[in-house]
């Protein structure tokens, strides 16, 4: 499957920005998709998880309550809407998809096919 990462920006803090994941080569139902994100000078960490299958999902703490992660199924589409953006937030973002029956979904090793990257910063 292949995944494209879009919608990063600038923006300010306190604004909102919506990333979308385009699958291709293989439908959601069948996986679930990771938000990750890398920041400059620290390792990649997960951000949020949907499963294709049943749309339950999962978020790092430092985001719970100000992003949420769903699904398109009908248009192979992951997102990632994104709200009361902070500083802390500034990073390339990331799109992972893997087995749905993942155990750890903040692991980088539970996924296997990853898109490109889209940068957000946010400052003022």
């Amino acid at each position: 499957v292949q995944l494209q990462a879009s919608g990063g920006g600038l923006v300010q803090p306190g604004g909102s920005l919506r990333l979308a994941c385009a699958a291709s080569g293989g439908t959601l139902d069948y996986y679930a998709i990771g938000w990750f994100r890398q920041a400059p000078g620290k390792e990649r960490e997960g951000v949020s998880r949907i499963r294709g299958s049943n749309g339950r999902t999962n978020y790092a703490d430092s985001v719970k309550g100000r992003f949420t992660i769903s699904s398109d199924n009908a248009k192979n589409t992951v997102y990632l809407e994104m709200r009361s953006l902070k500083p802390e937030d500034t990073a390339v973002y990331y799109c992972a998809a893997g087995g749905a029956g993942m155990v750890h979904w903040d692991l980088e090793s539970e996924y296997d096919y990853w898109g490109q990257g889209t940068l957000v910063t946010v400052s003022s």
